[in-house]
């Protein structure tokens, strides 16, 4: 039973992974679509917060990265959490866990060039690996004040 168990940690990594793909396969023009939409919703928010009438170029390319440095935050989480049950010391656990994200973010760039108008960037293989160490790093103080 505790071998499923630990085998079911990975279905939401493997979820997660699938969602990361998807939205990385969008052609450029969908996946402009889709960050003018969520800019658009953080603009009628910022709205009412602050006096801002106009679409802001640096607001656009702020969630643009946000949203590689969240997705990659999760997944972090997620896959140290798949981890730390089968391997202790959990530090081993967050070094393969930081590889495997970083891995994963490499592969999702180089995927990215087969997709008409996208690029793969370093910067955000960079940015991505950064989202993974810091939700490494939250799972683990987490954890360790849980214990």
């Amino acid at each position: 039973m505790n071998v499923v168990k630990n085998h079911a940690r990975w279905i939401p990594v493997i979820i997660w992974m699938g969602l990361i793909f998807y939205l990385s396969h969008q052609p450029a023009e969908q996946s402009s679509e889709l960050s003018a939409g969520v800019m658009e919703m953080l603009l009628n928010v910022l709205v009412v917060i602050f006096p801002i009438h106009e679409e802001i170029p640096i607001i656009h390319f702020l969630i643009r990265k946000a949203a590689h440095f969240f997705a990659y935050f999760v997944l972090g989480i997620l896959v140290v959490h798949a981890l730390s049950k089968s391997l202790k010391p959990i530090w081993k656990g967050s070094v393969i866990a930081l590889v495997i994200c970083v891995l994963y973010a490499i592969t999702d760039e180089v995927h990215q060039l087969f997709i008409p108008g996208r690029s793969g960037e370093v910067r955000d293989v960079l940015l991505d690996s950064v989202g993974a160490a810091v939700g490494l790093s939250v799972y683990l103080l987490l954890n360790r004040k849980s214990q």
